[in-house]
């Protein structure tokens, strides 16, 4: 028995599955969750001593790889100082600033998980309109708040449960669900809700029923689409946010939205998430205005530390974006190739990698639900064997990072072709 065996019957006594979050249980991949220990650049080990690729990435943040020197070092410097205050720090007011600059937004609010952003934007949303029903579209995951878990992705979908037990009827009944590219289905029930519907939120790529771009046209029609109704458009920008671009989902598409959600990368590792939108609309939370939201640890030193110094490099250096496209290309070509005898899609948007095991193309949930999961836990395993760390789920996301090498690029090519006619 490996120590990640022992360790996860250990964590089964004292965990509900053994796992803090559900989709690291790997149970739809049918295996166990191998333990980390360690990461540096683009690769991670494990507890007992087995080195991997990481197509993971802490599901997103760590565009720049583990163990970044010129985020540890924030870190370690900012630590001396103390871990937390309760109170304003100047790496707060940098944070924003710089945030603001690189997305285009007027003021943003920093919380603690993109949970917690999305729950906050929300709120804001509603206030800010006088209106209750918010629309969303199936398969796009926006945290386990309670009214977000309404035909949820991500883990909710990986574990078979796309409603979660606990949320009461009457806050789901408040939740309107689209289908992700089909703006006729948005149009449908804005004109069934007249008056009442606060807010569309979006992934502005789908990221959390495996990658799903956005078709031509979508996210501009939504963006028409709420100013001809009077609701806000909200992009969930949690994992596409300094990821495809430096002004995230906004500039990669062209598309404004009027409020944002972000985490993952601005926390460069370390818990944090914000929202943000027009000062407009952001001077109604408190204290200058009547909706609350508040946070202990909102602003947290070594976070914001953390997040300035990666956020501080991808504003400098668009070269880290161009080369994950060029790499993002190669693997998905790569991919292609080496499952040119099997029904798959491989989907991709700049560094945002998914394979569907199904013959059809995907651009919805419908047709993510259709892929062969049985399949993709083939592949998933042959994978981890071959040294490929991915995520244990078809409904996620593989990240490639700045620091992922042309070799590694081969390497998962390699194992790709050795895993492909077992499928």
């Amino acid at each position: 028995m490996t120590t990640s065996e022992q360790l996860f019957a250990q964590a089964q006594q004292y965990l509900p599955g053994g796992v803090n979050s559900p989709v690291r249980a790997c149970q739809a991949v049918g295996t166990y969750p191998r333990f980390l220990d360690r990461g540096l650049g683009s690769h991670v080990w494990d507890v007992d001593g087995k080195e991997y690729i990481d197509l993971i990435g802490s599901w997103g943040p760590l565009i720049l790889g583990h163990c970044h020197a010129a985020v540890e070092q924030a870190v370690q410097t900012a630590m001396k100082k103390g871990l937390s205050f309760g109170a304003p720090t100047a790496a707060e007011v940098e944070m924003a600033r710089l945030v603001c600059r690189m997305t285009g937004i007027e003021m943003v609010r920093m919380v603690n998980s993109g949970t917690e952003a999305v729950m906050s934007a929300l709120r804001l949303a509603r206030g800010a309109t006088g209106r209750s029903k918010i629309m969303k579209f199936a398969g796009c995951y926006h945290g386990h708040c309670d009214a977000m878990l309404v035909k949820a992705g991500s883990g909710a979908l990986t574990g078979g449960a796309p409603d979660s037990a606990g949320v009461p009827a009457d806050i789901a009944g408040d939740i309107l669900t689209a289908s992700y590219n089909d703006l006729a289905s948005v149009e449908e029930l804005l004109l069934a809700n007249p008056g009442q519907v606060a807010a569309i939120i979006v992934e502005p790529v789908a990221a959390n029923m495996g990658v799903v771009p956005p078709q031509p046209g979508f996210l501009q029609g939504l963006r028409q689409l709420c100013d001809r109704h009077g609701s806000l458009l909200i992009f969930d920008e949690v994992i596409t946010g300094f990821r495809l671009a430096p002004g995230g989902a906004q500039e990669y598409f062209g598309v404004r939205a009027d409020l944002v959600t972000y985490g993952k990368i601005i926390g460069g590792g370390m818990p944090v998430g914000a929202y943000g939108g027009s000062r407009k609309l952001m001077e109604l939370v408190a204290p200058l205005g009547p909706v609350y939201q508040a946070g202990t640890l909102s602003g947290n030193p070594v976070a914001m530390a953390a997040g300035l110094a990666q956020l501080e490099i991808l504003s400098t250096t668009p070269k880290i974006y161009e080369n994950l496209e060029r790499k993002g290309a190669a693997l998905q070509a790569g991919l292609e190739q080496a499952l040119s005898g099997v029904p798959a899609q491989v989907n991709r948007v700049g560094s945002l990698l998914t394979i569907f095991f199904t013959d059809s193309p995907v651009s919805g949930y419908d047709q993510a639900r259709c892929s062969h999961r049985k399949r993709f836990s083939r592949w998933y395993n042959g994978l981890l064997a071959q040294g490929i760390y991915a995520a244990p789920s078809q409904f996620e996301a593989m990240f490639l990072c700045d620091a992922h090498t042309d070799e590694d690029i081969q390497q998962i090519l390699r194992a790709a072709n050795a895993v492909s006619p077992t499928l």
